[in-house]
């Protein structure tokens, strides 16, 4: 297996976060309108109000577009597996293909056939027949994330899965531990809900916009009320889900853990103090202007008051006795791969579980074979390998912070306008009303700090413990990464104006102007009559 250009590793990890991000900025609001949509729709049909059925209109629209949107982004992010991550594709695709393809077949295809009889069959369907389809297309968008962060899972906890020695390639076993692993269930509520956040704080600012410009006030306190109440029930979901991800990171990937605490050594309960603030520094190992709350980090993270937590430097030292067998392991597989000797199966079989660390190893052996590693330069090789094992410290301790202060701040933003909603006062207060708008992209933006942090604390892994990054490209050239590369920032930014202009567009002209143009010109007659009266 040989090296690959490190650009070339960096510019298709670049193209492929960026893409990615662009990406995961409509997933969010698909996932939660749909069952707002699907909120305010059954409404209507349980009361009959005409009120509800202008809401769901309005709002319905507003989901097209960043369901086109999204579509949009997300079906190349698919072939950047093939083009880019070739050997990736080939090492894990079996696994990770699967859900994909499910979601494909099971969810793109259900809630994409069904999204044309949302937005346009108001006034061909009957009302449960039309309601039943915004149902459908709710359970279509949040199926394909369950198949999505499956996936994504079985990167980060590969379940179901054994190595084959004789096609090089993570083969398939269990469909079962695939779809209930712990890590993916988990992984798929907090996502959803995360899009049900972004979703309310979505029709709360466009909600609180009329009300402070002073129209459609009806349909305004109605939508911010259901959404405000949607939003609060979702943003204590999340801090739950996140709880309970931040427990399992503990127990399956503890450099990631160790990193986003920022604990370079070992916790000592109870006191552990929890790095409020501290500026992590990769290269010396140490955090600088560091602030601690004692008393928070073990509970926090272990759920107990005596458990300690693994710092980053011993981890590194932990990892010497597997860096050794991964490189053993590869031996025998290489020897294996020669002569299909028995002994040499059962010798790889035997140091298996390792095998990642001595692909990570390959490395720092540079113009040699992991595998035909002298003695005299084992030592070496691991002391160098032992760091790698550890995440950009920096970046995952930033990204979970970041975004675990914004889901504080929706929680209680949530709990507060619950309150004024609920007691009729929020048109009295006009400050909150403006919170309300200036909040709309904070969602997506926790939305997008949280893939940071799951995917940044995984690294040096594709497959956790199994592939490292650097062995998972494609073999391009720097000048094709670079091309490839701008083309599609630029492809994507266009997309993303087109994306905040048809939301502003819509937004800024409220309902009406989706009703139909007999009754407009209606309204128009009426409006001239009384300007006539007026006038007489």
């Amino acid at each position: 297996m040989d090296l690959i250009n490190p650009h070339v590793v960096d510019l298709s990890r670049f193209q492929f976060a960026m893409t990615a991000l662009y990406h995961f900025m409509f997933v969010p609001l698909t996932l939660g309108l749909t069952f707002l949509l699907a909120a305010i729709e059954t409404v209507y049909v349980v009361t009959g109000r005409e009120i509800y059925r202008k809401m769901a209109k309005f709002w319905g629209h507003l989901f097209a577009i960043n369901f086109a949107l999204g579509v949009a982004t997300g079906l190349t992010m698919e072939f950047e597996f093939g083009t880019n991550w070739s050997m990736y594709s080939h090492f894990f695709g079996d696994l990770f293909g699967t859900p994909l393809a499910l979601e494909g077949l099971m969810a793109f295809f259900m809630e994409s056939t069904f999204v044309g009889l949302l937005v346009f069959g108001w006034d061909r369907l009957s009302r449960a027949s039309h309601l039943a389809v915004t149902y459908l297309v709710a359970a279509g968008s949040n199926l394909s994330a369950l198949w999505i962060l499956i996936a994504n899972a079985g990167m980060n906890v590969p379940e179901g899965t054994h190595f084959d020695p004789d096609t090089m390639r993570m083969q398939f076993d269990s469909f079962v531990h695939l779809v209930f692993s712990e890590d993916a269930q988990a992984k798929f509520v907090h996502t959803s809900v995360a899009g049900y956040v972004a979703a309310s704080m979505l029709i709360m600012g466009i909600s609180a916009f009329y009300l402070l410009r002073r129209q459609h006030r009806e349909m305004a306190l109605r939508s911010f009320r259901i959404a405000t109440l949607f939003g609060l029930i979702s943003s204590v979901a999340v801090i739950t889900l996140g709880d309970v991800l931040g427990r399992m990171d503990y127990q399956k990937q503890p450099t990631k853990i160790a990193a986003i605490e920022g604990l370079w050594h070992t916790s000592k309960p109870p006191f552990a103090p929890w790095a409020a603030f501290a500026l992590p520094d990769d290269a010396k190992q140490e955090n600088h202007l560091e602030i601690g709350i004692p008393f928070v980090l073990t509970p926090l993270i272990t759920h107990s008051f005596n458990q300690p937590i693994t710092g980053m430097r011993e981890l590194e030292e932990q990892a010497d006795p597997h860096i050794r067998s991964g490189i053993i392991a590869l031996t025998a597989l290489k020897h294996y791969g020669e002569t299909h000797s028995k002994q040499d199966l059962a010798d790889f079989r035997a140091h298996e579980d390792d095998m990642g660390y001595g692909f990570l190893a390959m490395r720092h052996s540079p113009g040699q074979d992991v595998s035909t590693i002298p003695a005299s330069e084992l030592d070496r090789i691991v002391k160098q390998t032992q760091p790698d094992i550890l995440p950009n410290v920096f970046v995952t301790f930033w990204s979970f912070r970041i975004m675990v202060v914004l889901g504080g701040y929706f929680f209680i933003f949530f709990a507060f306008t619950t309150l004024l909603s609920l007691r009729n006062k929020l048109e009295s207060n006009r400050w909150i009303l403006k919170l309300a708008v200036w909040s709309i992209p904070l969602p997506v933006m926790a939305t997008e700090f949280g893939w940071i942090t799951a995917e940044a604390g995984r690294q040096p892994w594709t497959v956790f413990n199994r592939l490292p990054t650097f062995l998972s490209s494609s073999s391009h050239t720097v000048s094709y990464m670079t091309f490839s590369l701008a083309g599609f920032i630029l492809l994507y930014s266009v997309l993303i104006v087109a994306e905040f202009y048809l939301m502003f567009r819509f937004a800024r002209r409220g309902p009406e102007t989706h009703e139909p143009q007999e009754q407009n010109s209606q309204d128009s007659v009426v409006s001239n009559l009384n300007i006539v009266q007026g006038g007489h």
